[in-house]
């Protein structure tokens, strides 16, 4: 079975969104790939709307994603097959005067816009897309960092993004000492219909931030999707720096990350200050994730040894199997 295939029978994969591709990377009229649980997107604006498409024309099955815009149309770079933005085919050049059957169409997929990011779903989401609470808040600056591509099993990869007591040894100096790693107290976890969330988890970070300053940092996480992470960090004296991640999955050992960077502070930093710091902590998380076995997620917790440190991630995978996840997962 493909990748593909075995994702369209999970429907809480399924029908669920997914960011695909920066939205400044696809201008007016411009065409181009993107791919997603197995299948290949062609992702294509006009009207200023963003449509996401399989990338293939019914013709021949050439890709449509090396095609390009035409009075508001997508032609197909093999014979000139031109589609509308429902998806019809409304000209054969080879022959003009003939009407295109029915049949020729593509098979279109939901898209919207939403924090600088494309996103799509192959099925039918019931929900909206997940919450960036910053997003409109013109007191935090954003910065879109990433594609960062990940071999990597997509929950993993999120389950990496939940947990604190990694940060002394996979980010030694940066985020923890791995001298004087922080005992990691208590804390809450609360589960709802919008997700999972903790209380505070206070943590000591010799480069807390983009300032390279040393910080009590206090964490608070919320994951109101399988494959989107969030989390709002306090440096104290008001500051805060938030942090969206999601997760694009490709394959169950393949995935992209994206992430939507928000602070309140720090106006002097430049943006490539900002981005260095996320690409640093990402390759560090990359290197050790992407050695993580089995590739799948085992939601059966005597798979695996947890500990109190591991509250959250629990969680997450016990949140995983209530929601009926088995795509990129073992039971």
């Amino acid at each position: 079975m493909s990748e593909f295939a075995a994702a369209m029978e999970d429907p809480v994969i399924r029908d669920d969104w997914y960011a695909v591709a920066r939205s400044s990377d696809l201008a007016e009229g411009g065409v181009m790939e993107a791919r997603l649980l197995g299948e290949t997107l062609v992702l294509w604006r006009t009207g200023g709307e963003v449509l996401a498409w399989k990338d293939l024309c019914i013709h021949r099955g050439s890709k449509l994603s090396l095609g390009w815009v035409k009075d508001g149309q997508i032609v197909c770079p093999y014979h000139g097959w031109h589609y509308d933005r429902t998806g019809a085919c409304t000209l054969m050049p080879a022959h003009p005067d003939v009407r295109p059957p029915a049949k020729a169409r593509t098979f279109a997929y939901r898209a919207r816009e939403a924090y600088g990011m494309i996103w799509a779903s192959l099925g039918e989401p019931e929900h909206e897309l997940p919450p960036f609470p910053e997003w409109d808040d013109d007191g935090f600056r954003k910065v879109l960092a990433g594609p960062y591509f990940f071999h990597a099993n997509p929950f993993r990869t999120v389950e990496n993004f939940l947990d604190v007591s990694h940060f002394p040894y996979v980010h030694a100096n940066l985020n923890g000492d791995p001298d004087r790693p922080d005992p990691i107290e208590d804390f809450d976890v609360f589960v709802g219909e919008d997700g999972i969330r903790t209380s505070e988890i206070m943590v000591f970070q010799p480069y807390g931030d983009h300032r390279g300053i040393p910080v009590n940092a206090g964490y608070t996480f919320h994951c109101p999707r399988p494959l989107t992470a969030y989390f709002s960090k306090n440096t104290g004296e008001g500051n805060r720096f938030c942090t969206f991640l999601t997760v694009t999955p490709l394959a169950p050992d393949d995935c992209i990350v994206w992430l939507q960077v928000a602070i309140n502070f720090g106006e002097e930093l430049t943006e490539a200050q900002i981005l260095s710091r996320q690409d640093r902590v990402f390759a560090q998380d990359k290197r050790i994730v992407e050695t993580q076995r089995p590739y799948e997620i085992p939601l059966d917790l005597r798979e695996e040894l947890h500990v109190r440190s591991d509250k959250y991630c629990v969680a997450y995978r016990k949140w995983l199997k209530d929601l009926g996840v088995a795509w990129g997962a073992s039971a």
